[in-house]
């Protein structure tokens, strides 16, 4: 008989886990027991602070629902969210980049027509997004879905407001020559939200925690991996320090500003507003 000891309880542990029937399963739990393992073998932690740390994520998954994904916020924090992106989509480089999808992202948003505006009666800096959706070889993706989302002014989304309805996000459509455009308004630079557990966390530290300004995209078409990215606002604080490691060079966007007058696509502007010009380029799927 072989009883655990402090020195074979990692080659105990992850021989029995190494009876999973499913492949992957096995591969994964072997792992984790090694990596877990030597992270306990570094810190040595007391038997109080192996308690705070499940007492700690027990409170992050009681902070989430179906609105507030603490979890997500916590594996954001951490760079694991962004680090699973970037792994997720190792794509060629004229494909648009990838990155984190967030913790307030909602199903089933409302349609988007195209010119209409995303943000309706919600205050703001009003601007106008415009593009298209191409594939690697620049030919446009026609009735391609774009799935959009961000915050007011100030920094909250939709399921940061009790009994909200939908606000600031909906689902759009290019045309028949790949195009898109609507209005919205500028988002705001925001911290996260910090009175549940992650933030709880980030205060005993001197981590910035905000993110740049940006909106959200899930860009889908068929015959094309889908794509989960931002538009960030060039010359945004924070846009090199982003808390959720989630800013790409090649997403930093300029919104260039104008005057009071008739918009590109007639809308007549009695106040200053801004443009955004952007091209979202997917990539086929393999196969």
């Amino acid at each position: 008989m072989t009883f655990a000891t402090e020195d074979n309880i990692t080659a105990l542990a992850e021989a029995r886990w190494g009876t999973a029937h499913d492949p992957r399963l096995r591969q994964m739990m072997t792992a984790l027991i090694r990596h877990s393992h030597a992270f306990l073998r570094e810190v040595e932690p007391t038997h109080e602070e192996w308690l705070a740390a499940t007492e700690y994520l027990a409170q992050v998954g009681q902070m989430s629902d179906d609105k507030r994904k603490e979890f997500i916020l916590l594996s954001d924090v951490l760079g694991i969210s962004m680090l699973v992106v970037m792994q997720n989509a190792r794509l060629p480089s004229a494909a648009t980049p990838a990155t984190v999808l967030g913790p307030f992202h909602i199903d089933d948003s409302p349609p988007l027509a195209f010119g209409a505006n995303l943000a309706a009666d919600v205050p703001g800096e009003p601007v106008l997004i415009r593009g298209s959706v191409r594939d690697l070889a620049g030919a446009p993706i026609p009735h391609a879905l774009l799935d959009i989302w961000q915050a007011d002014e100030d920094g909250l989304y939709e399921a940061q407001i009790p009994d909200c309805d939908a606000r600031l996000r909906g689902i759009h459509h290019t045309d028949d020559q790949g195009r898109y455009a609507f209005w919205t308004i500028a988002p705001k630079g925001y911290a996260i939200p910090m009175d549940g557990p992650v933030g709880a966390l980030i205060e005993r530290t001197d981590i910035a925690y905000f993110r740049p300004a940006h909106i959200h995209f899930v860009v889908r078409a068929e015959g094309y991996v889908p794509l989960t990215t931002h538009l960030f606002r060039e010359g945004s604080d924070y846009i090199d320090s982003d808390v959720v490691f989630g800013a790409r060079a090649e997403l930093v966007v300029p919104f260039v500003a104008h005057p009071p007058c008739v918009a590109s696509d007639g809308t007549a502007m009695a106040v200053p507003y801004c443009t955004i010009d952007y091209d979202f380029v997917l990539s086929p799927t393999a196969g």
